[in-house]
């Protein structure tokens, strides 16, 4: 072995020295009670420093919730910086700034100002998530941006990608990998041909469930064999390899790399025989499940006591001098953990202290502010929630009024840091937030046409694509045919088979393929083809895209759009309006529900615009309704949070969106025969809604409500009524209680006597509003 060789080796026993310490600490700090939850690399070392070889800049990770072993060897991370995500520290945790339980890891790549700094230039994190194979999907589509990139030499990614040379590097453990994802994921990914290397992280469990009741053939790589790509097929690349023989990893995953970066073709290299000293997590013991035998091989083939046999067999070190090595780590990781500590309690003593100066002097503190005192002089290092609660309970014993000044100033301003801390970025506030944007109106030329909505559609996105080179479509259908309702006929025939494609039926790594392409730059609208359809690709939305801006506190973001269709046609997975799990899932998304495909372009432009994701449902009956086609369709834009009133009357007003606002503008007309005045109001978007309170002011001179929609009784209604009644204190101006008319609480029945019998209609409103008019 060369000296420089030997050199890496000792280095990479040293960090793996130094990860282990780590997590032994991190049980121990979890046990003790300084922190709430632990994971930890323990027994996984030595594959993460081997893989460390083959990463290169502008290369990204989509990692589960283990890896700091890697990140150390890159030098990507500190003890001390992953001991202050442990224990929550907001101040010094550089992946999600305290929101996070610890071995959730991410980097910076955007500026404060929403830019994009330069991902090639650095190793780049996806922040990762818990729930387990969520990151497959964003994984695939953090490859699939390479792929784009090296199929589009002009593309303006100069910060993105290097001919996209860059891998996904994605890991997971193995039980996992009985997840649908997972599976969906290899497939996509032999299927498109994506530089993406998937590590199975194989010890043998999925918590306490042994491998043969997760898997066929109790292997991973072996149930995949049919992936394995052969001749001139597509597919993967399948390796296995033993996580405790250091040469055969070292030797492998740079091997691999080469080849993947090179030939576009995903790999899997499933690591095996990996162990779990510590056990899966600090929620429990392995030594419930786990037989005398099994903890005594895995004692014996722990990957670090292998190594450490590896390196004096091999005569790389003797034995004082990996002892040596053992001391070092230790000392360093202790010097670590009480820099972390005392970086934490540190300022939650300044702060009880400052809580303290607040109060009056000793000689005019009556017994409650005694007791109050002594409490708070107790606290050894409070979590600023701990001094809030205690003053709110002092101010409700006291009085708002016999509360001292300065403890009422300083509750306002620690409860509101403390709500930025946790709570701030969940949208964009950037200057490119399209919560910034105004609106342009419409314009229409004399005597111009009116068209099908989906012929303007076509027009738009033809226009669209033209200015827009890094704007992307795909989704099952959209490519050769266009959609399902011709949105993009012809799109891929005019700009190419990489920028409007097809995918198979696979919601979920459509949205990750998505997704990943947003975090690097590009704009992709990524189609669903039903609403109906959407939960098959929800836990992504929910889990991932909605929150990524938010738990990496500004640091990411990915704006892409989810175009789909829904609201009444025909049929039960045809008709979908079900929003209310939607805007309950989706919180740090824009949903977006425009009435026709004309305001549809409006929504499309002013998100392309920002730096939000978003879901833009479009009408299913719409598409074929003639509209008049806008003169500025590259300029129109219709603001977010901006409710449209589309007729005036004195009697009632209607709130509603999507499919209903025709019935509701066709039964405000019935209704004006019998000298029934009715506003009628879409609010365009569910998320956000109504942000300058306008309904307020319709209903202050109609003081009647009706709010109609599709979704099942006590769904959107019931949000809708909330954010009018609670959110704009809208109570005060009502002279009858609000009504909601909503779909039957059955899924909508097929045909027209299922639709009539389902949803909301004309006369269905007509009457209700009857009713309310004349309580």
């Amino acid at each position: 072995m060369p000296e420089s060789d030997f050199e890496r080796a000792l280095n990479d026993y040293y960090v793996c020295r130094v990860s282990r310490e780590l997590s032994n600490i991190i049980r121990k700090d979890v046990l003790t009670g300084r922190a709430k939850f632990g994971v930890s690399d323990d027994g996984k070392e030595l594959y993460q420093v081997a893989m460390a070889r083959a990463i290169e800049k502008g290369d990204w990770r989509a990692d589960y919730y283990r890896g700091h072993t890697l990140l150390l060897t890159l030098g990507m991370t500190t003890p001390e910086q992953l001991l202050a995500q442990l224990y929550s520290d907001d101040q010094h945790d550089p992946f999600s700034s305290g929101r996070q339980m610890g071995g959730h890891y991410a980097n910076q790549t955007i500026d404060e100002d929403g830019n994009w700094l330069d991902n090639t230039q650095s190793f780049n994190l996806s922040s990762a998530t818990s729930p387990t194979a969520g990151q497959m999907a964003r994984g695939f589509g953090l490859a699939f941006a390479s792929k784009v990139y090296r199929m589009d030499s002009e593309l303006p990614g100069e910060l993105h990608s290097k001919d996209g040379n860059e891998i996904s590097w994605t890991e997971i453990g193995d039980a996992s990998t009985s997840e649908g994802v997972f599976w969906e994921t290899m497939n996509a990914a032999g299927v498109t041909g994506v530089p993406m290397v998937c590590t199975v992280v194989d010890d043998g469990f999925g918590i306490s469930v042994p491998v043969e009741l997760q898997t066929t053939k109790g292997s991973i790589s072996e149930a995949l064999a049919g992936l394995q790509q052969e001749g001139d097929s597509n597919g993967i690349d399948i390796y296995t390899v033993k996580g405790w023989d250091y040469p055969a990893l070292v030797e492998l995953y740079p091997k691999v790399a080469r080849r993947v970066r090179t030939n576009h073709r995903a790999a899997l290299i499933h690591v095996q025989e990996l162990t779990q000293p510590n056990g899966h997590s600090t929620s429990g013991s392995h030594e419930r499940y786990k037989s005398e035998e099994r903890l005594q091989w895995e004692k014996t083939w722990d990957c670090l006591s292998q190594f450490r046999h590896y390196l004096l067999a091999t005569g790389v070190a003797e034995v004082a001098d990996l002892d040596e090595l053992d001391r070092r780590a230790k000392k360093e990781v202790a010097a670590a953990r009480k820099r972390a500590w005392e970086n934490l309690t540190g300022p939650r003593k300044e702060r009880r202290d400052e809580l303290l100066q607040q109060l009056p002097t000793e000689a005019l503190r009556g017994p409650a502010l005694q007791a109050f005192a002594k409490q708070v002089q107790g606290m050894n290092f409070p979590l600023l929630s701990e001094l809030i609660d205690a003053v709110r309970r002092l101010r409700f014993q006291m009085g708002e009024t016999g509360l001292p000044r300065g403890l009422s100033d300083w509750l306002r301003d620690a409860t509101y840091e403390l709500r930025e801390a946790k709570g701030a970025n969940l949208l964009s506030n950037t200057p490119q937030s399209p919560l910034r944007i105004g609106g342009t109106p419409a314009t229409y030329e004399e005597g111009g046409k009116q068209l099908p909505g989906y012929e303007i559609l076509q027009h738009y996105f033809t226009a669209k694509f033209e200015e827009r080179p890094e704007l992307f479509a795909f989704g099952e259908d959209v490519g050769e045919i266009g959609d399902v309702n011709q949105g993009f006929a012809g799109l891929q025939e005019r700009f190419g088979k990489h920028r409007v494609f097809d995918t198979g039926i696979r919601e979920w790594t459509i949205l990750g393929q998505a997704m990943g392409m947003a975090m690097r730059g590009l704009r992709p609208i990524a189609e669903i083809q039903y609403l109906d359809y959407m939960y098959y690709g929800l836990p992504i939305l929910t889990d991932d895209v909605a929150t990524l801006r938010w738990r990496t506190n500004g640091m990411q973001a990915c704006p892409l759009i989810v175009r789909t269709r829904g609201h009444r046609l025909e049929g039960i997975w045809h008709s979908g309006s079900y929003l209310a799990p939607l805007i309950g899932s989706l919180r740090g998304m824009h949903l977006c529900v425009p009435r026709n495909m004309v305001q549809a372009v409006g929504l499309y432009n002013t998100l392309l615009d920002g730096d939000d994701p978003a879901l833009v449902i479009e009408v299913l009956n719409g598409y074929r309704l003639r509209e008049p086609e806008p003169s500025n369709l590259l300029e129109f834009r219709v603001p977010l949070g901006v409710p449209e009133r589309l007729t005036r009357g004195d009697d009632l007003t209607i709130v509603t969106y999507g499919a209903c606002v025709r019935h509701c503008v066709e039964a405000a007309g019935i209704l004006a025969e019998r000298g029934i005045g009715v506003e009628v109001v879409d609010v365009q978007t569910l998320l956000p809604f109504d942000l300058e309170h306008r309904i307020t002011g319709y209903l202050a001179h109609t003081n009647r409500l009706l709010i109609v929609d599709e979704d099942m009784p006590g769904g959107t209604t019931a949000y809708i009524e909330r954010e009018i009644i609670e959110g704009q204190d809208a109570f005060r101006l009502l002279d009858a209680p609000v009504r909601t008319l909503t779909a039957a609480v059955h899924r909508p029945a097929y045909a027209d006597d299922g639709n009539y019998a389902s949803k909301p209609q004309t006369m269905d409103i007509v009457e209700a509003a009857v009713e309310l008019v004349a309580y």
